[in-house]
């Protein structure tokens, strides 16, 4: 059975982000954006401010992502009686303990913009299921013999993550646009 494993989702979006042309540091202007009022800017410009804030917060999360998905990729994902241990020790020692400190440190971060509020409980939600995926894939490896309905299980729930991370994602990207940001 070969275990799923999904790309960095935080790496990801600050890759695209790049790509765009750093559309975080530069929103577009537009020819309607001069004919609104001044309260509007300030609602704009507190709305510039939350959404920065709040993805400053998440690629602040990147170095536990990153640990967690070096750690992943050095992984063989066809699971083994051979490679069970080493991929528990990577489970264990890694990826988990810095996934978790992901989830604890996303759990702590509290917009009070209710669009991105939203879009934050999906991202949550989604790593809560990736970490709870890769908890099933350590219980699956854990003993000598290899427990693939455990790796099926894990399977789900990582594929479950992605599913919610590629929402999360579309959420974030549509958010950007609404506020003027180039995509």
């Amino acid at each position: 059975m070969t275990l799923h494993l999904k790309k960095s989702w935080i790496i990801s979006l600050i890759t695209s982000f790049v790509l765009l042309g750093g559309v975080l540091l530069s929103p577009a202007t537009s020819a309607d954006a001069a004919k609104v009022a001044t309260s509007t800017y300030s609602d704009l410009d507190q709305s510039y401010a939350e959404f920065k804030e709040y993805t400053n917060q998440l690629f602040a999360l990147e170095t536990y992502e990153a640990k967690a998905f070096t750690a992943l990729e050095s992984i063989d994902t066809q699971v083994t009686s051979t490679n069970r241990k080493s991929m528990y020790l990577k489970l264990t020692n890694t990826v988990i303990p810095n996934y978790t400190k992901l989830v604890s440190k996303a759990k702590q971060i509290k917009p009070t913009n209710p669009q991105i509020k939203k879009i934050h409980a999906t991202f949550v939600k989604a790593s809560y299921t990736q970490l709870e995926g890769y908890l099933l894939y350590q219980k699956a490896v854990s003993k000598n013999k290899v427990n693939y309905t455990l790796l099926k299980q894990g399977n789900a729930k990582v594929n479950t993550a992605s599913v919610l991370m590629d929402q999360c994602e579309q959420q974030l990207y549509a958010y950007a646009r609404s506020l003027g940001y180039d995509s």
